[in-house]
Parts: C-alpha cells; sequence; structure tokens
C-alpha cells in the first residue's frame, strides 16, 4: 500500500510539459538578432557580430527544442494532445514554423539568398499556412470543445492567423515575391478580424486570465512586422511609419498591465514580450534614414529589447534550475 502511495505521488517527468509555447523563446532571440542585423548601418560590423552570436544561439535553442518536443510527442502523445484541444495553448504550435521562417530571414540577412534557405523558407512558409487553415477551422465547429469559444479568444491567437505577415522578410530577398505577396495578404486581412475579435472578447467576458497578462504585448507584433513587410516590398515609407505608430500605440496600450504582470509568478507566458519588442525596435531601426524621430529612438528600443530579452533568459534560466517551469499548469 506504501509502494503504491509512493508512485501515485511521483511526479511527472518535466519532459511532459515541454509546451509548444517554449519555441517563442526562439522568436525572440532571432527576432533580436534580427534587429541588430538592422543595426549595421548605424553600428557596423559590430552589430553584425551581435546578430550572428544571437543568431546562433536561437538556432542551437531551436535545434534542442525542436528533439526534446519531438521526444515528448512519442513518449507522452496524450500532452501533445492536450495541447492541440486546448482553447488557447493550440495557437502556440505555430511558433514552430515561424520560428524557422525567422531563422531563414536572419540567415539570408546575414550570408545572402541560397536554395538552400530557399526551400527551408518553403517549408516553413506552408507549415504555417496549414496551421493557419487548421485553426480557423477550428471555429466551424461551433460553441464545442475544440471549437469558437470565448476563452480561446486571447492575443495568443495572433501567433498562427496573423504570423503570415512574416512570409515576406526572408521571401523577397529569395525572390518568392508572388508567394511573400499571397501569405502577407492573409496575415494582414486576418488582423483586424482577431484584433476585433479580442476587444469583443473583453467587452463581453473581460480580460484573460493574470497568467496570460504577458500575451497583451503580441498585439505590438503585427503592425512591427507589417510594416518590415511594406519596407521589403519598396511600399512609400509613410505606410511603414503608420504601422510604427499602430505598434507604438498597442505597445502603450500593453504596458497598462505591467504592474498586476509582474506580480505574478515568472512563467514562460512572459516571453511574449520578447519578438514584439525585437520586431519594434527592427522597424524603428529600419526607419531611422527617413525621420529624427525614428533615427532618436532607434537605438534606445534596441536597448530596451536587449534588456528584456536578456532578463527572460536569465529569468528562465532559473527557472529550469528551480523546477518551477517544467511542471503542470494551476
Amino acid at each position: 500500500m506504501h509502494s503504491d502511495t509512493a508512485t501515485a505521488a511521483t511526479p511527472a517527468p518535466p519532459l511532459k510539459y515541454l509546451g509548444p509555447q517554449w519555441f517563442a523563446m526562439v522568436m525572440g532571440l532571432a527576432g533580436l538578432a534580427l534587429a541588430w542585423a538592422a543595426a549595421a548601418p548605424k553600428m557596423g560590423t559590430a552589430a553584425l557580430w551581435f546578430a550572428r552570436g544571437l543568431g546562433t544561439v536561437a538556432a542551437l535553442v531551436f535545434v534542442v527544442l525542436l528533439v526534446l518536443f519531438s521526444r515528448r510527442g512519442q513518449l507522452y502523445p496524450e500532452a501533445l494532445t492536450a495541447d492541440l484541444l486546448h482553447p488557447v495553448r493550440h495557437a502556440f504550435i505555430a511558433t514552430l514554423p515561424l520560428s524557422l521562417i525567422l531563422l531563414v530571414a536572419l540567415g539570408v540577412a546575414l550570408t545572402g539568398a541560397s536554395v538552400w534557405w530557399e526551400a527551408l523558407w518553403l517549408i516553413a512558409c506552408l507549415l504555417q499556412f496549414a496551421v493557419t487553415v487548421w485553426v480557423l477551422s477550428r471555429w466551424l465547429r461551433g460553441n464545442v470543445p475544440g471549437g469558437f469559444q470565448w476563452p480561446g479568444i486571447t492575443p495568443v491567437l495572433i501567433i498562427p492567423v496573423v504570423g503570415n505577415v512574416l512570409a515576406p522578410l526572408a521571401g523577397v530577398a529569395l525572390g518568392q515575391h508572388e508567394w511573400s505577396a499571397v501569405q502577407f495578404g492573409v496575415g494582414a486581412f486576418l488582423w483586424p478580424v482577431v484584433m476585433v475579435l479580442i476587444f469583443a472578447r473583453i467587452g463581453v467576458q473581460g480580460l484573460w486570465p493574470d497568467r496570460l497578462l504577458p500575451a497583451g504585448f503580441i498585439t505590438v507584433a503585427p503592425p512591427a512586422v507589417i510594416g518590415l513587410a511594406l519596407l521589403r516590398f519598396e511600399a512609400v515609407p509613410a505606410w511603414a511609419q503608420g504601422c510604427w505608430g499602430i505598434a507604438l500605440f498597442f505597445l502603450l496600450w500593453s504596458a497598462q498591465v505591467l504592474r498586476p504582470m509582474l506580480a505574478q509568478p515568472f512563467s514562460m507566458a512572459w516571453w511574449a514580450l520578447s519578438f514584439p519588442l525585437a520586431a519594434f525596435a527592427a522597424l524603428t531601426l529600419k526607419l531611422a534614414p527617413t525621420g529624427q524621430l525614428f533615427a532618436l529612438l532607434a537605438m534606445p528600443l534596441l536597448a530596451l529589447a536587449m534588456l528584456v530579452i536578456g532578463a527572460l533568459c536569465l529569468w528562465t534560466l532559473r527557472g529550469l534550475l528551480r523546477g518551477t517551469l517544467l511542471v503542470a499548469e494551476p
């Protein structure tokens, strides 16, 4: 009897709780590397060395997480199924192809176009497109488990639905103008749709749970990336500047929850700050030659992104050492 009790009390292995949200680390690190690459006109080769170093770390983290996540799927398929059925966590599955898209964009920025980068980009973009179709197909089931439910309407939904706007970051340089425009159009169209749903959810059910408060910062990413993509398409700079203004608004809007957010224990949800801040810094750096405002704020915003992502790395390492991250959700 004592043996059965001890066995029942044995906690599950940490690997069981390695959900897809962990790939947000790769997005944050790769996004910061892209921001440093954008700083090269201001800082020269030093910025490129920073970008290469961060890119190497991001690629290593991606490979390690991909191996562990695959192993988790083999050992604990029920845990993966639970993630895919969860009203919020299912959206994080898009962080896998989006991480790869960002790594390819960084590789192209640092080493130039190649057939290998193009192949990886096509694979990642098609996977992301498929994830978007899968996520939105859930809504057709109606208000049932696994279907459209208000608790699932949070800024996390932006990741799989609007993430398609990342495609041009590497696609244009790779000569894939057509598919870059196609996938960009899907994300740009669905962005206001998701934002309307998010505001409607706030009005109907109130704000999302406190543990998801950092997810509000995800709203900064779409306008920032859309601005970067428009510059890739050689659009009029004023359009990208307008996107910068929208991103600034959402940054200030999201900052209203910083105090209650910081009152919560650290979790992987905090990595929701990383990529949006990096993308906003990258857009500001790209716009620096177009106006004094952007030239003035470019380096401070890069420093802010660097500080926040550095802190997230330290808190993540501390959480892993203390065993507070790879555990069951409350």
